[in-house]
């Protein structure tokens, strides 16, 4: 699914993502959300409530008369947000765009892991032409591993059901994978493929520096780069752009001198806010992986702006409009520009912050060396690149965006 966001003034929010329900239907055992770090789930109405998703909706209209910005987007998160039900959802769509008006392009995503899709649901995302992406982990055996319901029962049958309404209807849609550790990669990755997948987006897991030394240990110093270095060279020899693997066309495009569409790689100020069941405000979601309450700014959009993010005592402020600092250690690195420390949850420890490279930093730099093998560019060639563009001053309207999966 396409990470967008405004280009240019990163100092406003051009995307709001609705946590629109903290419950799941399944229990994912890697789940950073109710299997990690934060409990803050446990004090959240189950779903959002129509007055919730209101004062949303004024918010975002709010900021758009101040700033002038033609494009929002609205995504809808959880938890599972279909369990809101698909009336609920056709009726939100519809009052967003009464309340945004004419004025404003705006475009929906819903992130879900596809077991509750059906006709209804189909009829009211193809209505309001929504995006979707949709989780999913490889064959049943890989899948079933990890997504499971809460009587422990294998979700693959239900996804690959939704996956298939999702394929029939033409809804535009995008399959997620956590990278499965230990998994045969090519194993995984043509299963997508004799699905019919054609974008496909292949994500580290959310590790950080005081987790990660087990995996190591199990799976050795480098098993992302292992699990994504095959899939890239059969999708370099193999496919056709008629397939998309995100992840890694998004590493092949900062090697050609190109800014980042995901927050994994390149730690531009991704410039959106989430806004949970209760009103809350959160920057960072994914911090929970981290520990408990990281990612609350507790401001709450029943009293405040989107522009009190700008203002608030904490790191969010910086991480949403600015971007962090990159780490100490990565400043003499020679992909410190392009990789610029890998995704904030990874580079976190009780210790130092976010002030540590990415617990994946030996993966990342195994990947970035192959891609420039393969594609015959260097880190000299790579800087000569992004400086003529800036000269050219060339603009992304497709820059960074939430990884919505």
């Amino acid at each position: 699914m396409s990470e967008v966001r405004q280009p240019g003034n990163t100092r406003f929010v051009s995307q709001a993502i609705l946590k629109v329900a903290s419950r799941c239907n399944l229990n994912c055992s890697y789940c950073y959300v109710f299997n990690m770090a934060d409990s803050t789930w446990k004090m959240r109405p189950p779903l959002m409530s129509s007055e919730v998703f209101e004062m949303a909706l004024a918010r975002i209209s709010q900021q758009c008369r101040a700033t002038g910005q033609d494009r929002f987007r609205i995504a809808f998160h959880g938890g599972e947000p279909c369990l809101i039900g698909p009336d609920t959802f056709d009726t939100w769509c519809g009052r967003a765009r009464a309340v945004l008006g004419e004025n404003v392009n705006l475009s929906f995503v819903m992130q879900t892991n596809g077991t509750l899709l059906d006709s209804r649901w189909i009829a009211s995302l193809l209505k309001h032409q929504v995006s979707v992406g949709i989780s999913m982990d490889g064959p049943k055996e890989v899948h079933d591993a990890v997504r499971v319901d809460h009587r422990e029962q294998g979700s693959y049958d239900r996804v690959e059901r939704g996956l298939r309404l999702l394929q029939e209807a033409k809804v535009p849609h995008g399959v997620g994978c956590v990278i499965p550790l230990g998994a045969d990669p090519l194993t995984v990755h043509r299963h997508f493929l004799g699905l019919g997948c054609t974008q496909i987006t292949y994500l580290m897991p959310h590790f950080n520096h005081d987790t990660i030394g087990p995996v190591r240990q199990r799976f050795g110093a480098t098993p992302c780069a292992d699990f994504l270095i095959p899939i890239f060279d059969a999708w370099w020899f193999e496919c056709t752009m008629d397939v998309q693997i995100d992840d890694l066309k998004n590493v092949a495009r900062v090697i050609m001198g190109g800014r980042s569409r995901s927050e994994a790689i390149g730690n531009d100020p991704p410039g959106y806010v989430f806004i949970e069941p209760d009103g809350e405000m959160e920057g960072l979601d994914n911090l929970r992986s981290c520990c408990d309450g990281l990612s609350r700014i507790k401001l709450n959009v029943r009293n405040s702006t989107f522009f009190d993010l700008l203002t608030t005592e904490t790191m969010h402020s910086q991480a949403i409009f600015e971007g962090m600092p990159l780490a100490q250690a990565c400043r003499s690195c020679p992909e410190g520009d392009t990789c610029r420390g890998g995704y904030l949850p990874h580079r976190y420890s009780k210790d130092r912050g976010f002030d540590n490279p990415s617990v994946w930093c030996a993966d990342l730099l195994k990947l970035f060396a192959h891609l420039r093998s393969r594609m015959g560019v260097s880190i000299e060639e790579t800087k000569e690149r992004r400086r003529e563009l800036a000269a050219k001053c060339v603009p992304d309207l497709d820059a960074v965006g939430t990884q919505v999966f």
